[in-house]
């Protein structure tokens, strides 16, 4: 395989990896976690974490990392109110020949999410804000929580210039090894018209403990927590 085709699979694994489900929102605490990652065979290391900003706001952070690319994704979540709102994110991604980096601006008082940086003119917005909507990282805060609280995983994610609907479901109960131990996860699934998403999730933990995507063009992603603290 050549250095191109190298350097675009490992850009599908960080883009992918940029939307999968990670936190949970309920009583926000700060965590550090780390993942293992396969894609099409090859093999990235995973970082996500959640830190307080104060005033009621966190900041989730990402990042994924092999030797040819790195992602960096962060988000400034406000959680003063009764559902979590984005404030803002920024994501750079750094490959063998090139760079680029964006960022989104949600604008709460006045209704609308702008881009700017490296992001094409027609996704540059304005695209108008409906309550509850969320990014890729506030959509990971939400999906844990409802999972585990039994709640409808249903959300409106605000992203690359447009507004788009998803949903998950629950899939039962299987049984899952973490650190060596054996635990029962609730697995649940969604499907985005473009890839099927599988994500275990166990009460007392807040994050996936495996993430799984399947895109209909074949590529597969794997996702399993390592450790946090």
């Amino acid at each position: 395989m050549n250095i191109r085709n190298k350097t675009s699979m490992a850009a599908g694994l960080v883009l992918a990896l940029a939307t999968l489900p990670t936190v949970q929102a309920a009583e926000l605490k700060a965590f550090n976690a780390n993942y293992r990652a396969n894609y099409n065979n090859m093999a990235a290391n995973a970082t996500m974490s959640l830190a307080p900003a104060g005033a009621n706001r966190w900041t989730y952070s990402m990042k994924v990392q092999n030797a040819l690319v790195q992602l960096d994704r962060s988000s400034t979540v406000d959680a003063s109110g009764s559902q979590l709102r984005p404030v803002g994110n920024r994501e750079t991604i750094n490959m063998l020949v090139k760079k680029k980096s964006k960022q989104t601006s949600f604008d709460w008082s006045g209704g609308q999410a702008t881009w700017s940086g490296d992001v094409k003119a027609d996704r540059r917005g304005p695209v108008k804000l409906q309550a509850g909507d969320v990014d890729g990282m506030t959509l990971n805060l939400a999906i844990v929580r409802d999972a585990l609280a039994g709640k409808p995983m249903r959300y409106r994610l605000i992203e690359n210039g447009k507004a788009k609907p998803l949903a998950f479901t629950s899939a039962g109960k299987e049984s899952v090894t973490v650190e060596g131990k054996a635990m029962q996860a609730t697995k649940v699934t969604g499907n985005d018209g473009d890839s099927r998403m599988t994500l275990w999730v166990v009460d007392g933990i807040p994050v996936p403990v495996r993430i799984q995507q399947k895109d209909d063009d074949g590529d597969t992603i794997d996702l399993r927590l390592q450790s946090m603290r």
